[in-house]
């Protein structure tokens, strides 16, 4: 029989998050701190919402863009938040997950070798879609002396007359690294000198700790280049909802739209209902989850100093990105042995880039009770790799 399948997708290496959670899943009192999923339900007000909507028969296809009133939303929580304003018939479209959107938009925007410029570490999606889009992924390995930002003078080292897009996740999975205004403003005077759009996947733009979130898109010059992803799963706590949205110029918004009725038709009737409640009414739940986590970010900052172990502050997200090149292992090596001796589940850096190597990502998405057995567990470990050592 010939080969039933492409070498694109025999070539897209499987994510190394999910390695570590099949593992756990079958591991008898093992505590996982490696899938950023909140730990808090989805708030009452916006379930009794899925479920009215149920209960009125309300199981029909929506628009392919959504539901108006759901997009509507939309514009007025960014217009709220940003400043920025978006016609919600012909800029904003909803879909089944903010994944879905990115690669929505890749494939609409990236010809055949059209490079894209994606700072890692960095979410697990975005080189693998790249590719499957025909593009060409340039990788920019973040520092940690820079905190993981991404720096202007990195961004022009990487740019040739190829690229064509810049990939901008910050609030970063999985350093919680943020970029600030003033940061953010150096990036887009470059992205408008030569030319280049920018997809900005601001799905942790809710989870900021060090001051208010600031979009790429809210930078003069740049709302006409920059496709805004987000969603509804880490803010409200609605991930098994798979819903996201993005926001962009109509040029390309038309495109997205017409591949998203393609291949999806519409993001679920359901969740679309209860999402225009979440953005009406849901800002005291945010705040309520934001602080949870905070505290939690707070006590895990602290538990890292007093066991040595360096970690720099991540301003947002629900994750640390501590070091653990002391040890002489690799980050997986790390990893593996902490899981198999202390039942505990992390990811190994590599699992979102090269430049990964030698540190963890560990979420705090996890209740504070679970957080303080996994920690007492990793500096046990910590204490006996040093006295082995």
């Amino acid at each position: 029989m010939r080969n039933p399948l492409s070498d694109k997708i025999t070539e897209v290496k499987p994510s190394g998050i999910r390695k570590f959670f099949d593992i756990v899943s079958e591991m008898k009192d093992a505590i996982s701190l490696g899938v950023g999923e909140p730990d808090f339900d989805t708030p009452w007000h916006i379930r009794e919402e899925g479920i009215y909507a149920l209960e009125k028969g309300r199981t029909f296809y929506t628009s392919n863009a959504g539901l108006k009133e759901l997009r509507e939303e939309i514009q007025n929580y960014i217009e709220r938040k940003q400043g920025v304003h978006y016609d919600p018939l012909k800029e904003i479209m909803v879909t089944v997950g903010g994944s879905e959107a990115i690669d929505v938009a890749l494939r609409c925007m990236l010809n055949p070798g059209d490079e894209v410029i994606i700072p890692e570490p960095c979410y697990v999606s975005y080189v693998p879609c790249t590719k499957m889009a025909d593009g060409v992924p340039v990788i920019i390995n973040l520092k940690n002396e820079n905190r993981f930002r991404l720096t202007p003078e990195e961004l022009l080292d990487a740019i040739t007359e190829k690229t064509k897009i810049l990939i901008l996740a910050f609030p970063n999975n999985p350093t919680g690294a943020v970029m600030e205004k003033e940061d953010l403003e150096k990036i887009a005077k470059i992205v408008i000198e030569k030319d280049l759009y920018v997809i900005s996947d601001e799905i942790y733009s809710e989870l900021s700790y060090t001051g208010d979130h600031v979009s790429i898109a809210s930078i003069p010059g740049m709302r006409e280049r920059t496709i805004m992803i987000n969603g509804f799963s880490k803010a409200f706590a609605m991930t098994g909802w798979r819903l996201g949205y993005a926001c962009g110029p109509e040029t390309i918004l038309k495109q997205m739209i017409k591949l998203h009725q393609f291949a999806i038709m519409c993001a679920p009737t359901t969740s679309q209902y209860a999402a225009v409640e979440a953005l009406k009414n849901g800002e005291e739940d945010v705040d309520m989850m934001r602080e949870a986590y905070n505290q939690r970010r707070r006590y895990l900052l602290h538990a890292f100093k007093e066991m040595g172990l360096p970690c720099f502050e991540p301003g947002g997200a629900f994750y640390v990105f501590p070091c653990i090149k002391e040890f002489g292992m690799t980050s997986e090596e790390f990893a593996l042995k902490f899981l198999e001796e202390e039942k505990v589940a992390v990811v190994p850096g590599t699992a979102f880039g090269d430049c990964g190597e030698g540190f963890l990502r560990i979420s705090y998405a996890y209740s504070l009770e679970d957080l303080k057995v996994a920690i007492d567990r990793l500096a046990r470990f910590v204490g006996n790799l040093r006295k082995e050592s």
